[in-house]
């Protein structure tokens, strides 16, 4: 999530069991601690713009790293700050920080590798947005209130409120599944794979993507008081041998794509540039338009693959999102005609 979100559950956590005259300091080494592991961002090369995709959320994330990443975080602020706190709080408030970290990130749709270096795998549970006020600002309020008045129930009441709202997060997801499931069976469609994924800064306005006969079908799905979809559209899977059937496996443009498909989980396909898109993420979840991709070059096979991004959301768009926060143009939950 993004560092706000992720300073301020570490705060919370470790003030919730803080001693009232160190609840000032305890709060802010596990803000810090909490944000710490984002650090790995600036693990980049000029020459390999992929290699961020490989690093981020990765070690720095894993749960088998907490005791040592909160260590690293615990030693300067123990050693350059005049907080008055012993080693064992110091570490144990760092601690608390440290470990809300990668469990945070994991509950949104990038994907998290908790289980490294044992697996590679991103987990992503797709019941958190990456930004959402709704979750963030309470935090800050309750956070702000056990500072204030040197009490560390408003942190127990704030760590309640985000297990509150992740647990609604999960029942959301839920029932976007389902809805999604019924559009693709409506459509006559039995999908390979359905994923659901909460839009920008809400857990009511999800994307819907699901995979069958070689297309990517892309829809957004409300769950309100009652659960609609809002129609989008589909996109051919893509196809390495297709595209660039004289490009050798053995180049760096090659591998590059393979790198890319683990990063997004083979949710790949070529927008009307030629680029290869990643699927999953939009800022308009009914759309294909995607925000980062790479550029593949055939005749520079030994260079690295072009990365790009773009998250801007022009007026149009803006208004289409909006429209499809409010369920306009949407439609009801198709009805299960299993026999």
């Amino acid at each position: 999530m993004d560092p706000i979100s992720q300073g301020v559950i570490g705060a919370a956590l470790s003030s919730a069991t803080a001693r009232r005259k160190q609840l000032f300091s305890i709060a802010c080494f596990g803000a810090l601690a909490g944000m710490a592991p984002d650090l790995d961002v600036l693990i980049q090369s000029s020459s390999d713009p992929l290699l961020f995709l490989e690093f981020h959320r990765q070690f720095s994330h894993s749960l088998i790293f907490i005791p040592f990443g909160a260590l690293l975080v615990a030693l300067p602020l123990y050693r350059f700050t005049r907080h008055g706190l012993s080693w064992r709080e110091s570490y144990l408030a760092c601690l608390s920080g440290y470990a809300t970290h990668g469990l945070l990130d994991a509950c949104t749709s990038y994907g998290t590798q908790l289980l490294w270096p044992f697996s590679n795998l991103r987990i992503a549970w797709n019941n958190a947005s990456i930004v959402d006020p709704l979750f963030t600002i309470p935090l800050l309020i309750l956070v702000a209130l056990a500072i204030r008045r040197q009490q560390r129930q408003y942190g127990v009441i704030a760590m309640a409120w985000a297990l509150a709202y992740s647990a609604v997060g999960w029942i959301q997801q839920e029932r976007a599944v389902a809805t999604a499931a019924a559009v693709a069976q409506h459509r006559g469609h039995v999908p390979q794979r359905l994923a659901v994924k909460p839009s920008f800064g809400n857990v009511l306005l999800f994307k819907s993507i699901y995979e069958a006969e070689g297309f990517y079908y892309v829809d957004a799905v409300r769950v309100g008081l009652d659960d609609k979809w809002c129609q989008g559209t589909r996109v051919a899977k893509f196809d390495r041998d297709k595209s660039y059937p004289n490009l050798p496996r053995d180049t760096q443009q090659s591998l590059d794509i393979e790198r890319f498909r683990w990063f997004s989980n083979d949710y790949l396909a070529q927008d009307s540039n030629g680029r290869i898109v990643d699927m999953r993420y939009s800022m308009v979840p009914n759309q294909i338009d995607a925000m980062w991709g790479i550029s593949v070059n055939p005749q520079t096979p030994d260079q690295h693959v072009q990365w790009w991004a773009q998250r801007s959301l022009g007026k149009a768009e803006q208004s289409t999102f909006y429209d499809l926060l409010a369920g306009t143009n949407c439609f009801q939950k198709p009805r299960d005609t299993t026999p």
